[in-house]
């Protein structure tokens, strides 16, 4: 049975590293923010085409859009500080936000919801939310065009559930509490200098109980879309949690997350009579290539066998980015840390492609030159677009 959970949300910390540095300077002027656009995914194409399509055609964008709770001068001194005052950064964020047209918007760190919400009503959107536990006032959203899709029916992402399937003895739980035991095993780990908006729980990590607990959530929802024929699709968003030295977290996080979205496509499946597409976008919190982006991704070691990877993932996924014109150089730009941590997975088909992606900056391009966030970018990350391609069976 569906249902939908109490809204709970999460600590928020960025992943920081010395893994690839951009040079960073104050920026002097005062431009408007940059609104990327759609480009065709395979590059030499023409996503304006008047060759006629007879399928269905929607966009989604992905943006960490950075919780104004968490800007401080203190935690952005390379940040010009007029960018970082919610007026301007709000007013920044709305304007790329409406840019896009976009018929998804995922938004990670989303906080003030009411303010985005009443705003991007007034463009033909409606909104689904989730807050993080504790004190945190920042969560997870999915607006949606509904000139484009229908809502059919939503559900909630706690992973702190995880830690009650340690205490019910489930098979899920053994497999955490067998990860955890082992500690942080995940030699892509680099060492460096993390930088931290919030200072980790307290308690004991070598407590399965304690470790888990990190207030992480995501959300999840069925559309039917408007088109020429029926098909249903599952759009999801989550932020996944953000320390390095809790890759195994971060792991068991994902693992949850595939089980439940393989739940609830069985559900909506079941429910609606029809066969979904799965599209799950977010701040994952994790570089390509990791455990976490390899067990998303399907990527098995290659001691098992393809049968063996497919019982362990219960949902196998794809990137647009790495099938299309390969992971994005950063999505996260900071002095200690720039690299990518945002994705957009989706459930690989004959029905579903990809034909375009959001533009995306140069590692050297003035606009992140000082690093984010600044007048160009409002965020300390940048957004990241899909346009999907639906062909009827």
């Amino acid at each position: 049975m569906l249902k939908a959970l109490p809204p709970l949300p999460f600590h928020r910390l960025p992943v920081a590293s010395s893994k690839r540095r951009i040079r960073c300077s104050r920026m002097s002027t005062n431009p408007a923010p940059i609104c990327p656009k759609f480009i065709p995914a395979e590059g030499g194409g023409n996503i304006n085409s008047t060759s006629k399509f007879e399928g269905i055609r929607f966009s989604l964008v992905s943006y960490n859009i950075l919780a104004q709770v968490y800007v401080r001068s203190a935690l952005y001194p390379h940040s010009p500080s007029a960018c970082l005052k919610w007026k301007n950064r709000s007013d920044a964020v709305l304007t790329v936000l409406k840019s896009f047209g976009a018929d998804f918007l995922c938004l990670q760190e989303l906080d003030n919801e009411d303010f985005y919400k009443g705003n991007m009503e007034t463009e033909g959107y409606s909104s689904l939310y989730i807050q993080r536990s504790g004190q945190k006032r920042d969560g997870c959203g999915i607006f949606y065009k509904i000139s484009c899709a229908e809502l059919l029916v939503e559900d909630r992402i706690d992973y702190n559930e995880l830690v009650n399937s340690i205490k019910d003895g489930s098979s899920c739980g053994d497999d955490q509490n067998n990860t955890l035991a082992g500690g942080n095993n995940d030699s892509d780990l680099k060492s460096g200098s993390w930088s931290k908006k919030d200072s980790r729980d307290h308690g004991d990590l070598n407590d399965p109980y304690v470790r888990l607990k990190r207030d992480c959530v995501g959300i999840m929802a069925a559309f039917r879309l408007k088109g020429p024929f029926d098909h249903v699709v599952i759009v999801a968003t989550t932020h996944l949690y953000w320390d390095p030295e809790l890759a195994d977290v971060k792991l068991a996080q994902a693992k949850y997350l595939s089980s439940r979205l393989a739940e609830f496509r069985t559900q909506v499946s079941d429910r609606y009579d029809c066969v979904p597409s799965v599209i799950v976008a977010g701040d994952f919190n994790s570089v390509p290539g990791d455990k976490v982006y390899q067990y998303l991704t399907l990527r098995c070691p290659k001691s098992a066998t393809l049968v063996e990877c497919i019982e362990e993932h219960p949902i196998p996924l794809c990137s647009v980015h790495a099938s299309t014109r390969g992971e994005p150089r950063f999505t996260n730009c900071t002095p200690d840390f720039t690299d990518t941590l945002d994705y957009i997975f989706f459930s690989p088909s004959d029905r579903i492609k990809p034909v375009s992606i959001l533009e995306l900056p140069d590692a050297d391009s003035p606009s992140v030159v000082g690093c984010l966030p600044n007048y160009y970018h409002p965020s300390d990350h940048i957004p990241i677009g899909a346009e999907f391609e639906i062909t009827k069976d």
